[in-house]
Protein backbone atom coordinates (compact mmCIF):
# COMPACT_ATOMS: atom_id res chain seq x y z
CA UNK A 1 0.00 0.00 0.00
CA UNK A 2 2.90 2.34 0.75
CA UNK A 3 4.24 1.95 -2.79
CA UNK A 4 0.80 2.83 -4.23
CA UNK A 5 0.69 6.04 -2.17
CA UNK A 6 4.17 7.01 -3.38
CA UNK A 7 3.37 6.60 -7.07
CA UNK A 8 -0.34 7.27 -7.55
CA UNK A 9 -2.65 10.18 -6.84
CA UNK A 10 -5.52 8.67 -4.88
CA UNK A 11 -7.64 11.82 -5.18
CA UNK A 12 -7.29 11.77 -8.97
CA UNK A 13 -8.24 8.09 -9.06
CA UNK A 14 -11.34 8.79 -6.97
CA UNK A 15 -12.50 11.67 -9.21
CA UNK A 16 -11.62 9.82 -12.44
CA UNK A 17 -13.60 6.81 -11.25
CA UNK A 18 -16.66 8.99 -10.83
CA UNK A 19 -16.16 10.84 -14.14
CA UNK A 20 -15.66 7.68 -16.21
CA UNK A 21 -18.12 5.50 -14.31
CA UNK A 22 -15.45 2.90 -13.52
CA UNK A 23 -14.35 1.26 -10.27
CA UNK A 24 -11.30 2.85 -8.64
CA UNK A 25 -9.54 -0.50 -8.85
CA UNK A 26 -9.88 -0.46 -12.63
CA UNK A 27 -8.41 3.07 -12.87
CA UNK A 28 -5.52 1.99 -10.64
CA UNK A 29 -4.91 -1.12 -12.73
CA UNK A 30 -4.80 0.89 -15.95
CA UNK A 31 -2.26 3.30 -14.47
CA UNK A 32 -0.09 0.40 -13.29
CA UNK A 33 -0.21 -1.17 -16.78
CA UNK A 34 0.41 2.27 -18.35
CA UNK A 35 -2.78 2.06 -20.37
CA UNK A 36 -3.57 5.34 -18.61
CA UNK A 37 -0.39 7.42 -18.56
CA UNK A 38 0.38 10.43 -16.38
CA UNK A 39 2.00 13.43 -18.08
CA UNK A 40 3.31 15.79 -15.40
CA UNK A 41 5.85 17.92 -17.28
CA UNK A 42 3.23 20.43 -18.38
CA UNK A 43 0.50 22.39 -16.68
CA UNK A 44 -2.21 21.43 -16.17
CA UNK A 45 -1.08 17.88 -15.44
CA UNK A 46 -3.02 15.29 -17.38
CA UNK A 47 -3.48 11.58 -17.97
CA UNK A 48 -4.04 10.04 -21.39
CA UNK A 49 -5.32 6.68 -22.60
CA UNK A 50 -2.37 5.29 -24.56
CA UNK A 51 -4.64 2.41 -25.56
CA UNK A 52 -8.38 2.36 -25.89
CA UNK A 53 -10.62 0.13 -23.80
CA UNK A 54 -14.21 -0.88 -24.47
CA UNK A 55 -15.72 2.25 -22.93
CA UNK A 56 -13.00 4.78 -23.82
CA UNK A 57 -11.31 5.76 -27.11
CA UNK A 58 -7.52 5.80 -27.52
CA UNK A 59 -6.23 9.32 -26.90
CA UNK A 60 -8.90 10.25 -24.36
CA UNK A 61 -7.32 12.83 -22.05
CA UNK A 62 -8.12 13.55 -18.40
CA UNK A 63 -6.89 16.93 -17.18
CA UNK A 64 -6.18 16.89 -13.44
CA UNK A 65 -7.52 20.17 -12.04
CA UNK A 66 -6.86 19.26 -8.38
CA UNK A 67 -10.46 19.16 -7.13
CA UNK A 68 -11.94 18.16 -10.48
CA UNK A 69 -11.00 16.74 -13.87
CA UNK A 70 -11.95 17.64 -17.42
CA UNK A 71 -12.38 14.76 -19.84
CA UNK A 72 -11.64 15.22 -23.55
CA UNK A 73 -12.79 12.12 -25.39
CA UNK A 74 -10.46 10.59 -27.98
CA UNK A 75 -11.37 10.85 -31.64
CA UNK A 76 -13.14 7.67 -32.80
CA UNK A 77 -11.61 5.44 -35.44
CA UNK A 78 -13.12 6.02 -38.89
CA UNK A 79 -13.78 2.76 -40.69
CA UNK A 80 -12.58 2.31 -44.24
CA UNK A 81 -14.69 1.25 -47.20
CA UNK A 82 -12.76 -1.24 -49.33
CA UNK A 83 -15.57 -1.57 -51.90
CA UNK A 84 -17.81 1.49 -52.10
CA UNK A 85 -21.23 0.38 -53.34
CA UNK A 86 -22.09 -2.45 -50.91
CA UNK A 87 -20.37 -0.78 -47.95
CA UNK A 88 -22.26 2.48 -48.37
CA UNK A 89 -25.59 0.71 -48.92
CA UNK A 90 -25.13 -1.43 -45.82
CA UNK A 91 -23.69 1.22 -43.51
CA UNK A 92 -26.02 4.09 -44.42
CA UNK A 93 -29.13 1.98 -45.01
CA UNK A 94 -32.27 4.07 -44.65
CA UNK A 95 -30.59 7.46 -45.08
CA UNK A 96 -31.87 9.48 -48.05
CA UNK A 97 -28.72 11.62 -48.29
CA UNK A 98 -25.08 11.32 -47.28
CA UNK A 99 -22.46 14.07 -47.16
CA UNK A 100 -19.06 13.86 -48.83
CA UNK A 101 -16.10 15.85 -47.47
CA UNK A 102 -12.43 15.90 -48.39
CA UNK A 103 -10.07 13.79 -46.29
CA UNK A 104 -6.94 15.89 -45.94
CA UNK A 105 -3.49 14.41 -45.43
CA UNK A 106 -1.91 15.63 -42.22
CA UNK A 107 -2.30 14.75 -38.56
CA UNK A 108 -5.43 14.55 -36.43
CA UNK A 109 -5.78 17.34 -33.85
CA UNK A 110 -8.35 18.23 -31.18
CA UNK A 111 -8.34 21.85 -30.03
CA UNK A 112 -9.94 22.50 -26.66
CA UNK A 113 -10.11 25.05 -23.86
CA UNK A 114 -8.95 23.84 -20.45
CA UNK A 115 -9.33 26.43 -17.69
CA UNK A 116 -7.96 29.60 -19.33
CA UNK A 117 -5.75 27.86 -21.92
CA UNK A 118 -6.44 26.73 -25.48
CA UNK A 119 -4.56 23.45 -26.04
CA UNK A 120 -4.07 21.17 -29.03
CA UNK A 121 -4.08 17.40 -28.54
CA UNK A 122 -2.64 14.90 -31.00
CA UNK A 123 -4.49 11.70 -31.91
CA UNK A 124 -2.72 9.91 -29.06
CA UNK A 125 -3.91 12.44 -26.48
CA UNK A 126 -0.68 14.38 -25.97
CA UNK A 127 -0.59 18.16 -25.72
CA UNK A 128 1.74 19.30 -28.51
CA UNK A 129 3.27 22.76 -27.90
CA UNK A 130 3.96 23.42 -31.59
CA UNK A 131 0.45 22.42 -32.62
CA UNK A 132 -0.99 24.48 -29.78
CA UNK A 133 0.78 27.62 -31.02
CA UNK A 134 -0.41 27.06 -34.58
CA UNK A 135 -3.96 26.00 -33.72
CA UNK A 136 -4.48 28.96 -31.39
CA UNK A 137 -3.42 31.32 -34.16
CA UNK A 138 -5.66 29.53 -36.69
CA UNK A 139 -8.81 29.36 -34.56
CA UNK A 140 -8.52 32.40 -32.32
CA UNK A 141 -9.95 32.59 -28.81
CA UNK A 142 -13.47 33.90 -29.41
CA UNK A 143 -14.92 30.50 -30.35
CA UNK A 144 -13.81 28.95 -27.06
CA UNK A 145 -14.92 31.95 -25.00
CA UNK A 146 -18.42 31.41 -26.38
CA UNK A 147 -18.30 27.59 -26.54
CA UNK A 148 -15.92 26.24 -23.84
CA UNK A 149 -17.76 22.90 -23.88
CA UNK A 150 -16.95 22.14 -27.54
CA UNK A 151 -13.88 20.59 -29.19
CA UNK A 152 -12.64 21.49 -32.67
CA UNK A 153 -11.52 18.29 -34.40
CA UNK A 154 -9.48 18.76 -37.54
CA UNK A 155 -6.43 18.11 -39.67
CA UNK A 156 -3.15 20.02 -39.46
CA UNK A 157 -1.61 20.06 -42.94
CA UNK A 158 1.25 21.64 -44.85
CA UNK A 159 5.02 21.50 -45.41
CA UNK A 160 5.88 22.84 -41.92
CA UNK A 161 4.30 19.76 -40.37
CA UNK A 162 6.69 17.82 -38.09
CA UNK A 163 4.63 14.61 -38.14
CA UNK A 164 3.25 14.21 -41.69
CA UNK A 165 4.89 16.83 -43.95
CA UNK A 166 3.00 17.10 -47.25
CA UNK A 167 3.45 19.88 -49.77
CA UNK A 168 0.32 19.00 -51.75
CA UNK A 169 -1.97 21.88 -50.84
CA UNK A 170 -1.10 25.00 -52.88
CA UNK A 171 -3.32 27.08 -50.60
CA UNK A 172 -1.13 26.20 -47.56
CA UNK A 173 2.24 27.95 -47.49
CA UNK A 174 3.36 26.77 -44.05
CA UNK A 175 0.85 24.87 -41.91
CA UNK A 176 -2.91 25.22 -41.51
CA UNK A 177 -5.75 23.73 -39.48
CA UNK A 178 -8.97 22.54 -41.14
CA UNK A 179 -11.94 21.48 -39.00
CA UNK A 180 -13.84 18.34 -39.98
CA UNK A 181 -15.92 17.77 -36.81
CA UNK A 182 -17.04 19.66 -33.74
CA UNK A 183 -17.74 17.49 -30.69
CA UNK A 184 -18.88 17.89 -27.11
CA UNK A 185 -15.92 17.88 -24.76
CA UNK A 186 -17.09 15.45 -22.10
CA UNK A 187 -19.18 13.05 -24.18
CA UNK A 188 -17.45 13.13 -27.57
CA UNK A 189 -20.84 13.46 -29.28
CA UNK A 190 -20.63 15.31 -32.62
CA UNK A 191 -22.84 18.19 -33.65
CA UNK A 192 -24.51 18.12 -37.07
CA UNK A 193 -22.57 19.08 -40.19
CA UNK A 194 -24.89 22.04 -40.78
CA UNK A 195 -24.23 23.36 -37.27
CA UNK A 196 -20.48 22.73 -37.63
CA UNK A 197 -20.26 24.69 -40.86
CA UNK A 198 -22.42 27.48 -39.45
CA UNK A 199 -20.19 27.88 -36.38
CA UNK A 200 -16.94 27.76 -38.34
CA UNK A 201 -18.20 30.35 -40.80
CA UNK A 202 -19.33 32.61 -37.95
CA UNK A 203 -15.92 32.51 -36.26
CA UNK A 204 -13.80 32.51 -39.42
CA UNK A 205 -12.41 29.00 -38.89
CA UNK A 206 -11.38 26.96 -41.94
CA UNK A 207 -13.14 23.67 -42.67
CA UNK A 208 -12.37 20.77 -44.98
CA UNK A 209 -14.06 20.94 -48.38
CA UNK A 210 -17.69 19.86 -48.42
CA UNK A 211 -18.41 18.47 -51.87
CA UNK A 212 -22.14 18.16 -51.26
CA UNK A 213 -24.96 15.92 -50.06
CA UNK A 214 -25.93 13.09 -52.41
CA UNK A 215 -28.57 10.34 -52.55
CA UNK A 216 -27.15 7.36 -50.70
CA UNK A 217 -28.06 4.98 -53.52
CA UNK A 218 -26.07 7.00 -56.09
CA UNK A 219 -23.10 8.33 -54.12
CA UNK A 220 -20.64 5.50 -54.88
CA UNK A 221 -20.15 6.72 -58.44
CA UNK A 222 -19.73 10.30 -57.24
CA UNK A 223 -17.08 9.21 -54.73
CA UNK A 224 -15.17 7.19 -57.35
CA UNK A 225 -15.00 10.22 -59.65
CA UNK A 226 -13.98 12.55 -56.82
CA UNK A 227 -11.25 10.22 -55.61
CA UNK A 228 -9.80 9.93 -59.11
CA UNK A 229 -9.71 13.73 -59.37
CA UNK A 230 -8.19 14.13 -55.91
CA UNK A 231 -5.61 11.44 -56.58
CA UNK A 232 -4.49 13.16 -59.78
CA UNK A 233 -3.32 16.10 -57.65
CA UNK A 234 -1.80 13.93 -54.90
CA UNK A 235 -4.63 14.45 -52.42
CA UNK A 236 -5.80 11.78 -50.03
CA UNK A 237 -9.49 11.02 -50.51
CA UNK A 238 -12.92 11.55 -48.99
CA UNK A 239 -14.96 10.95 -45.85
CA UNK A 240 -18.62 9.96 -46.25
CA UNK A 241 -20.90 11.10 -43.43
CA UNK A 242 -24.43 11.06 -42.10
CA UNK A 243 -25.33 14.80 -42.22
CA UNK A 244 -26.86 14.48 -38.74
CA UNK A 245 -23.73 12.65 -37.48
CA UNK A 246 -25.78 9.90 -35.85
CA UNK A 247 -23.97 7.15 -37.78
CA UNK A 248 -20.18 6.77 -37.86
CA UNK A 249 -18.36 8.08 -40.93
CA UNK A 250 -16.57 6.05 -43.63
CA UNK A 251 -13.35 6.93 -45.45
CA UNK A 252 -12.04 6.04 -48.91
CA UNK A 253 -8.63 7.01 -50.26
CA UNK A 254 -6.86 7.39 -53.58
CA UNK A 255 -4.24 5.08 -55.03
CA UNK A 256 -1.81 8.00 -55.13
CA UNK A 257 -2.22 8.53 -51.39
CA UNK A 258 -1.68 4.83 -50.65
CA UNK A 259 1.51 4.89 -52.70
CA UNK A 260 2.73 8.10 -51.11
CA UNK A 261 2.36 6.45 -47.70
CA UNK A 262 4.27 3.40 -48.91
CA UNK A 263 7.10 5.47 -50.41
CA UNK A 264 7.51 7.23 -47.11
CA UNK A 265 7.27 4.11 -44.94
CA UNK A 266 9.63 1.91 -46.97
CA UNK A 267 12.33 4.55 -46.60
CA UNK A 268 12.16 3.58 -42.90
CA UNK A 269 11.11 -0.02 -43.51
CA UNK A 270 12.08 -1.39 -40.09
CA UNK A 271 10.35 1.37 -38.11
CA UNK A 272 6.83 0.64 -39.37
CA UNK A 273 4.57 -2.28 -38.54
CA UNK A 274 3.87 -4.78 -41.29
CA UNK A 275 0.15 -4.07 -41.12
CA UNK A 276 0.89 -0.53 -42.30
CA UNK A 277 2.40 -1.92 -45.51
CA UNK A 278 0.05 -4.84 -46.07
CA UNK A 279 -3.21 -2.94 -45.64
CA UNK A 280 -2.24 -0.41 -48.32
CA UNK A 281 -1.31 -3.11 -50.82
CA UNK A 282 -4.67 -4.84 -50.21
CA UNK A 283 -6.49 -1.53 -50.81
CA UNK A 284 -4.88 -1.32 -54.24
CA UNK A 285 -6.17 -4.77 -55.16
CA UNK A 286 -9.76 -4.07 -54.17
CA UNK A 287 -9.81 -0.66 -55.84
CA UNK A 288 -8.49 -2.09 -59.10
CA UNK A 289 -11.27 -4.69 -59.17
CA UNK A 290 -14.00 -2.22 -58.17
CA UNK A 291 -12.93 0.18 -60.89
CA UNK A 292 -12.89 -2.69 -63.41
CA UNK A 293 -9.43 -1.79 -64.67
CA UNK A 294 -8.19 -3.18 -67.98
CA UNK A 295 -4.73 -4.71 -68.39
CA UNK A 296 -3.08 -1.37 -69.20
CA UNK A 297 -4.53 0.33 -66.12
CA UNK A 298 -3.64 -2.66 -63.93
CA UNK A 299 -0.09 -2.67 -65.29
CA UNK A 300 0.23 1.04 -64.53
CA UNK A 301 -1.07 0.50 -60.99
CA UNK A 302 1.30 -2.44 -60.47
CA UNK A 303 4.32 -0.42 -61.61
CA UNK A 304 3.34 2.49 -59.37
CA UNK A 305 2.94 0.15 -56.41
CA UNK A 306 6.21 -1.68 -57.03
CA UNK A 307 8.19 1.53 -57.36
CA UNK A 308 6.63 2.91 -54.18
CA UNK A 309 7.87 -0.15 -52.29
CA UNK A 310 11.25 -0.83 -53.86
CA UNK A 311 12.80 2.52 -54.79
CA UNK A 312 12.78 4.16 -51.34
CA UNK A 313 14.05 0.98 -49.69
CA UNK A 314 16.89 0.63 -52.21
CA UNK A 315 17.88 4.25 -51.60
CA UNK A 316 17.90 3.63 -47.84
CA UNK A 317 20.17 0.60 -48.23
CA UNK A 318 22.51 2.54 -50.51
CA UNK A 319 22.70 5.40 -48.01
CA UNK A 320 23.70 3.08 -45.17
CA UNK A 321 26.22 1.37 -47.42
CA UNK A 322 27.80 4.81 -47.97
CA UNK A 323 27.81 5.36 -44.20
CA UNK A 324 25.00 7.92 -44.17
CA UNK A 325 22.47 7.99 -41.35
CA UNK A 326 18.82 7.40 -42.18
CA UNK A 327 16.87 10.40 -40.92
CA UNK A 328 13.42 11.83 -41.42
CA UNK A 329 13.86 15.49 -42.30
CA UNK A 330 11.07 17.84 -41.23
CA UNK A 331 10.76 21.48 -40.22
CA UNK A 332 8.73 23.75 -38.00
CA UNK A 333 8.05 27.48 -38.18
CA UNK A 334 7.52 29.16 -34.81
CA UNK A 335 6.88 32.66 -33.49
CA UNK A 336 8.96 32.01 -30.38
CA UNK A 337 12.11 29.95 -29.83
CA UNK A 338 10.53 28.85 -26.55
CA UNK A 339 7.99 26.88 -28.61
CA UNK A 340 10.84 25.15 -30.46
CA UNK A 341 12.43 24.16 -27.14
CA UNK A 342 9.11 22.90 -25.80
CA UNK A 343 8.63 20.87 -28.98
CA UNK A 344 12.11 19.38 -28.54
CA UNK A 345 11.05 18.30 -25.04
CA UNK A 346 7.83 16.91 -26.51
CA UNK A 347 9.74 14.72 -28.99
CA UNK A 348 11.95 13.52 -26.15
CA UNK A 349 8.80 12.54 -24.23
CA UNK A 350 7.76 10.50 -27.28
CA UNK A 351 11.14 8.75 -27.28
CA UNK A 352 12.19 10.32 -30.60
CA UNK A 353 15.89 11.03 -31.13
CA UNK A 354 15.94 14.34 -32.99
CA UNK A 355 18.58 16.89 -33.95
CA UNK A 356 17.43 20.52 -34.21
CA UNK A 357 19.24 22.80 -36.63
CA UNK A 358 20.08 26.45 -36.07
CA UNK A 359 16.93 28.57 -36.38
CA UNK A 360 16.63 30.90 -39.36
CA UNK A 361 14.65 34.11 -38.93
CA UNK A 362 12.37 34.36 -41.96
CA UNK A 363 9.49 36.83 -42.37
CA UNK A 364 9.00 37.36 -38.66
CA UNK A 365 9.19 33.69 -37.66
CA UNK A 366 11.89 31.14 -36.86
CA UNK A 367 12.31 28.28 -39.34
CA UNK A 368 13.85 25.26 -37.60
CA UNK A 369 14.96 22.12 -39.44
CA UNK A 370 14.74 18.81 -37.58
CA UNK A 371 16.37 15.47 -38.32
CA UNK A 372 14.59 12.54 -36.66
CA UNK A 373 16.79 9.46 -36.42
CA UNK A 374 15.10 6.19 -37.36
CA UNK A 375 17.31 3.98 -35.23
CA UNK A 376 15.66 0.65 -35.97
CA UNK A 377 16.08 0.99 -39.74
CA UNK A 378 19.68 2.19 -39.34
CA UNK A 379 20.63 -0.71 -37.07
CA UNK A 380 18.79 -3.38 -39.07
CA UNK A 381 20.27 -2.24 -42.38
CA UNK A 382 23.78 -2.19 -40.91
CA UNK A 383 23.35 -5.68 -39.53
CA UNK A 384 22.07 -7.12 -42.82
CA UNK A 385 24.82 -5.43 -44.84
CA UNK A 386 27.34 -7.02 -42.47
CA UNK A 387 26.04 -10.55 -42.91
CA UNK A 388 23.31 -11.00 -40.32
CA UNK A 389 20.46 -13.37 -41.21
CA UNK A 390 16.96 -11.96 -41.83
Amino acid sequence: MKRFQEHFDEEFIRIASRALGMPESKITGMIKRRVLQRISRVLPEYYRFEKGISEVETGTTLFNLVSDIEVVKGFPKIHRAMVLEPTIQTHFKGLPLVAVEEKMNGYNVRVVKIQDQVLALTRGGLVCPYTTEKATKETGLEFFEDHPDLVLCGEMVGPDNPYVPKDIYPEVESIAFYVFDIREKGTGRPITLEKKNELCERYGIKTVRHFGNYPADAVAGVVSDLVRELGATGREGVVIKDPDMKLPALKYTSSESNNSDLRYAFEFYNDYGRDFFFSRVVREGFQSVEWDENEDALHERSCRLGESILKPMVETIRKRKRGERITENVRIRVSSLKTAQLFKNHLRLLGIDAQFGEPLYVDGQYLVSIKKLNQSTNDRTDALLNGQFW
